[in-house]
């Protein structure tokens, strides 16, 4: 059925209910009832229901977008937040500054900016997503920010005690590890000049420690001044451990710069806490010497071996050694040592010229000095420096018995044997680079805790906590979100199995596991066509002809009318001057992202 409009002459037009039918084959019409009397509204209604539109008030106003807000970013992360507890975990001090601190945490997963930047992107007027509209901010003021700033530095004792009673317990391991960051300005008294991971020496920066589970959850963090030493740091994160967080023994897990002989005797003993940390070149160097507990022979069958020295009574030492580190120091010594002899020619040839050379032991040596310890390789040449040349050969034997140890290194832990095996003392050593890649996701990337404009200590420590909270947010994300994120499916089995790498086809039934490349049955070649023979080749119209000459150098003018050349057939879709990536793009930048756009666990 249907409503058909009929025209009239000099009336108006008659609207009809009628009806399709089919007789004989043919399509006709029937005259069901006349409803020209109904009111307009109604025959319109009547109209949209029989076509199957969906129905809405007659001269209903449309609506008008003024204005959208992206907000499946911020539904996945706030959600997340709440989902945590950890709303109810901020301090809950004037109901406006607790809203601002849960606003900016948002808003460092959503959009990591500086202070200024975020109370724009909160505020009604100027605002980049909904997360102000959500938690009805209203407009929003960048000296609001810094009170809620400040309160949330006050309350970092409390908050880091409710994450460390949800997720550290007597008995478990902790790793800790240390980065340092760049700060704006030289206002800041913590801004001081040290050693740079970030590799800027010309700025003032800080250190600071985190403290996390084995899987890598952040629980605590602690800013120190820039120029204070790795070590010095770990006295500070035991007295939390045992007094803040009542914890009275675990296992501290730390890289061989951190957890030092002194450290060990001052903090860690006194606690009773055990540790795991590794030894350094010089101390693996010592136990690798002749008639030493370390020798190549333990590598022979496995790629890891559990030794005893006395000069590390009732601890355990465990040596391991990795092929693809061993290749791969090599590679980088021989290409060092090639960069270095290349810049001492450089420096012989200008002591070799005939205008101008280079005279003079003393300048010689600087010239010299700048290269060697630009490559720290002064330990593997012999230099002879005259007044007026250079000599220099390499130390074989140096070379050779560094050569002997690389890819090997050394895990020492005072955990008992019982319980823990020197498998679980490699894998838990390892665990720390659940540590560095959460500083690679606070640092830069997803949070940018730089740049720094603060300038006083306090406020500083509440920017560098305000991230760690942040990346607490994203360590859950990413956990729940693992299947959708290209994760391993199972990382427990990954990890085991890529616990001691090993040699081709050595330790391991059957020989060195296969690649997936390996694996992947290939394709069987599809049948090809027989082409026709090629003939000469047909220049482009806006190409110029070539020119051939003749062995007596006279020009020989190509034929303006070539024999057409049968070509093979091409795809269609391939175009002039462009190539298909012949890479598959991957899938890391997806797997940062993925939860920014209001990815849910299914």
């Amino acid at each position: 059925m249907y409503v058909a409009r009929i025209p009239n002459r000099d009336s108006p037009p008659a609207a009809l209910l009628r009806e399709s039918y089919r007789e004989d084959g043919k399509v006709k019409s029937r005259t069901l009832a006349n409803i020209s009397d109904w009111p307009e509204a109604k025959i319109e209604s009547l109209r949209r229901v029989l076509a199957g539109e969906t129905l809405a008030p007659l001269g209903a106003g449309r609506f008008e977008i003024e204005r959208a807000l992206a907000h499946g970013h911020v539904a996945a992360a706030l959600g997340t937040v709440r989902r945590l507890g950890l709303d109810w975990v901020l301090p809950n001090g004037p109901e406006r500054r607790a809203r601002l601190i849960l606003a900016m945490i948002v808003a460092r997963i959503v959009e990591p900016a500086a202070k200024l930047a975020t109370a724009r992107q909160l505020s009604e007027a100027t605002a980049a997503h909904s997360l102000g509209a959500v938690l009805g901010l209203g407009e929003v003021d960048e000296d609001e920010l810094y009170a809620a700033l400040d309160l949330l530095g006050r309350s970092q004792a409390s908050v880091e005690k409710v994450l460390a009673e949800r997720h550290l317990k007597d008995g478990v391991l902790v790793l800790y590890d240390v980065t340092s960051s760049y700060l704006e300005g030289r206002c800041c008294e913590l801004a001081q000049f040290g050693y740079s991971r970030d590799h800027r020496s010309d700025r003032p920066q800080i250190v600071f420690g985190l403290l996390c589970t084995p899987e890598g959850c952040p629980v605590a963090v602690e800013v120190f001044e820039g120029n204070l030493g790795d070590p010095s740091t770990l006295v500070v994160q035991v007295r939390k451990l045992r007094t803040r967080f009542r914890l009275k023994r675990i296992v501290l897990v730390g890289d061989r710069g951190m957890i030092t002989e002194a450290r060990i005797d001052a903090d860690l003993a006194p606690a009773g806490f055990d540790w795991i940390t590794a030894l350094r070149a010089p101390a693996i160097k010592a136990l690798a010497a002749e008639g030493g507990p370390l020798q190549l022979s333990l590598f022979d069958e496995r790629d890891m071996a559990e030794i005893v020295s006395d000069d590390y009574p009732g601890e355990r030492l465990v040596v391991c050694r990795n092929p693809e580190l061993a290749a791969d120091r090599t590679r980088k010594r021989d290409e060092l040592l090639e960069a270095t002899e290349k810049a001492l020619v450089k420096i012989r040839a200008m002591t070799e010229k005939k205008r101008n050379p280079l005279c003079g032991a003393d300048k010689i040596a600087l010239k010299v000095g700048a290269v060697i310890d630009r490559r720290h390789m002064v330990k593997h040449f012999d230099l002879a420096i005259t007044e007026t040349g250079l000599a220099w050969s390499r130390k074989a034997e140096a070379i050779a018995a560094e050569a002997a140890l690389d890819g090997v290194y050394v895990i020492r832990s005072s955990l008992p044997g019982e319980g823990f095996p020197a498998a679980a003392v490699v894998l838990a050593y390892k665990g720390l680079s659940h540590a560095e890649r959460g500083f690679r996701d606070i640092k830069s990337g997803d949070l940018d805790v730089r740049p720094i404009h603060h300038r006083r200590a306090h406020r500083v420590r509440a920017h560098v906590f305000l991230c760690m909270l942040a990346y607490y947010v994203i360590w859950h994300m990413k956990r729940d979100l693992a299947p959708m994120l290209f994760k391993d499916d199972d990382p427990a089995a990954c990890r085991r199995a890529a616990l001691i790498p090993r040699r081709q086809g050595q330790g391991l039934p059957g020989g060195a596991p296969k690649s997936h490349h390996q694996t992947r049955q290939r394709r069987p070649a599809r049948p090809q066509l027989p082409h026709p023979p090629a003939g000469p080749r047909q220049p482009h119209p806006q190409q110029r002809p070539l020119r051939r000459r003749a062995s007596n150098d006279n020009p020989v003018k190509a034929d303006p009318n070539p024999e057409p050349r049968l070509r093979s057939p091409r795809p269609q879709n391939r175009r002039v001057g462009r190539t298909r990536p012949s890479h598959r793009v991957t899938s890391t930048t997806c797997a940062r992202n993925s939860w920014k756009f209001g990815l849910a666990r299914s």
